[in-house]
């Protein structure tokens, strides 16, 4: 005679007790190149979940407007990533306010697009020294802090990290820096795993930023959506999912790994 199996379900789920595994109530986040572009987008969408945050860049003048903006749960922290002592600075700041870091965003990024033959070595070393050396720095700087948090790392990388470009822009460096970042991301994840660190990464797609031009250019556009599976570049917001579910509780079983946040590039 046939057996059917039931499959327990469990209890009932509330709107809230779904949704607040995405909460960061209490916790504090490290935003890196938080003045302008996506870095101001994402220190936003961590503040509205509740976090307390830290922004660090170059600029004073953009990362306090953003802070007034914010209110009382936002500090400032005016740094050069591509310095030692002010990455070594910005961690110890993070954690005078606090006392913990429970989310670090390796944000900042600077970019370039030049063809391989004609880019310099110092050029090579200057990109590096923010996409990449500043990240693990950091990482590593914030290493103890985020154990006592089973904390989470979020690398901010790039679709040319995984596909290239070179048919509109030459970025030897720009992707070098953001292949090496991935490695890295998956690298930490290893060494760091049983101490409760989750270290993933974001490879965003082409979105309107500062860094980019803003898409604003009709040529840019059409070569943008020419490339897309669904057709057209992305919009900041549609990053928002993707940053809080690895900087919450939302992505407790995941590390590792590198979300492609593409419009379908990588797929198409």
């Amino acid at each position: 005679m046939a057996m059917t199996k039931t499959i327990a379900t469990g209890a009932h789920l509330s709107a809230d007790q779904a949704i607040g595994r995405f909460r960061l109530d209490g916790r504090t986040a490290v935003v890196t190149g938080a003045s302008s572009g996506l870095g101001v987008r994402f220190a936003r969408v961590l503040h509205a979940a509740g976090a307390d945050l830290v922004l660090a860049a170059r600029r004073k003048r953009n990362l306090q407007e953003l802070a007034d903006e914010l209110g009382e749960r936002a500090r400032v922290v005016v740094c050069d990533v591509s310095v030692d002592r002010d990455r070594e600075r910005l961690i110890e700041e993070a954690l005078s306010g606090t006392g913990r870091i429970d989310v670090l965003v390796n944000n900042a990024g600077v970019l370039s697009s030049v063809p391989a033959e004609d880019e310099t070595t110092a050029e090579l070393r200057d990109q590096l020294e923010v996409n990449l050396v500043a990240a693990q720095h950091l990482c590593t700087l914030a290493a103890s802090a985020l154990r006592e948090t089973a904390g989470s790392i979020i690398n901010i990388t790039s679709v040319v990290a995984h596909r290239s470009v070179a048919d509109k822009y030459q970025l030897g460096a720009y992707a070098t820096g953001k292949a090496a970042l991935t490695g890295l991301t998956r690298e930490l994840a290893a060494q760091w795993g049983r101490d409760g660190i989750r270290v993933n990464a974001i490879a965003p797609g082409f979105f309107p930023t500062p860094m980019n031009g803003m898409l604003a250019a009709p040529d840019q556009v059409a070569w943008v959506s020419k490339h897309t599976a669904l057709g057209r570049p992305g919009s900041p917001e549609e990053l928002d999912g993707v940053l809080l579910f690895l900087a919450s509780d939302a992505s407790t079983y995941m590390t590792g790994q590198s979300l492609l946040v593409d419009g379908g590039w990588t797929a198409f």
